[in-house]
This record gives structure tokens, C-alpha cells and sequence, in this order.
């Protein structure tokens, strides 16, 4: 098993993720099915991998649950918006979370962490066409109360 970030990134040849970290997907699945009338893949899966500094931007994917999967190194914080604000620890004693569909999410390693690396399985299917990167502004205004943590998660 690989025991640090470079190995991981070299060995699964992930590439910069648009949200942050480093990704690749290394499953769709070949079950196409229909939802309002569109047809996706039933579901993807990535490996994705997030170091020291760096943080998992305010996203969401408005048709498809995520479902996260620690497979080590060092926690991971992941927090939502939907109307309540939520932040909960991914890591050994919680190996496994999920997202609802359309609840905006942003992931940062806990205070003192170096690298995680986790899956992460959407179904139906991830599609860039039905993925929204936050826009701090926006967000603050849908959320003023979380203001602090938005404006920390946020690049735009």
C-alpha cells in the first residue's frame, strides 16, 4: 500500500481536481439509467487525494448522492450546507459518508494533517454538467450564518 502523497498521486496517476486535491476516476458504470428524463451512467467512482494546505472547494452535485470513503493517512473534515450547517471527521473510526444529492460540500484535512486519501462513488453517475463549484459571495448569501467557513472554503 502506498505510504505518502507522491506515491499515490504517481501510482494512480491522478491529476489536479477543479474543486482541489488530485483526482482520477477509475469507474463508470457501463448501466445507463433514466432520471427527469436524462440518461446517466448508474454510478462512477473516483480516487482522490488532498494535502496539506490545499482544500476541497464548496461544491455540490445536484443529481446524484456521494457517497465518501477514507483509505488512509489523515482525517479529513467534511463539511455541508443544506439548510442546516454540518461538519463531520472522515477517517478510521468513520471510513464511510454521504452527501445527499444537491447539498453543497467542501473537505479540509483536520488541524495538523499532512495528506487523505479517499474514494468517492456518485450515483446516478458524476457528470461535470450537473456539478456546481461555489461562489463565495453567492453561498454568503444563501448562508450568512456560515460566512466564516464559506469565505475559508471559497476561491472565487
Amino acid at each position: 500500500m502506498p505510504v505518502n502523497p507522491q506515491e499515490i498521486i504517481s501510482r494512480w496517476q491522478l491529476q489536479p481536481h477543479p474543486e482541489g486535491g488530485y483526482y482520477r476516476e477509475i469507474y463508470r458504470s457501463p448501466l445507463v439509467v433514466t432520471l427527469d428524463h436524462c440518461s446517466y451512467n448508474a454510478c462512477t467512482h473516483i480516487y482522490w487525494l488532498l494535502t496539506q494546505g490545499d482544500f476541497s472547494a464548496w461544491h455540490r452535485v445536484r443529481q446524484g448522492d456521494e457517497i465518501w470513503h477514507w483509505y488512509g493517512g489523515d482525517p479529513l473534515e467534511l463539511h455541508t450546507l443544506s439548510p442546516d450547517y454540518s461538519c463531520q471527521v472522515l477517517g478510521a473510526e468513520h471510513p464511510c459518508m454521504v452527501v445527499p444529492a444537491g447539498v453543497w460540500q467542501a473537505a479540509q484535512l483536520v488541524a495538523g494533517g499532512d495528506w487523505v486519501w479517499c474514494g468517492c462513488t456518485v450515483s446516478p453517475g458524476f457528470s461535470f454538467a450537473r456539478f456546481d463549484l461555489g461562489e463565495r459571495v453567492r453561498l454568503i448569501q444563501e448562508f450568512p450564518a456560515q460566512a466564516e467557513v464559506i469565505t475559508r472554503l471559497t476561491r472565487m
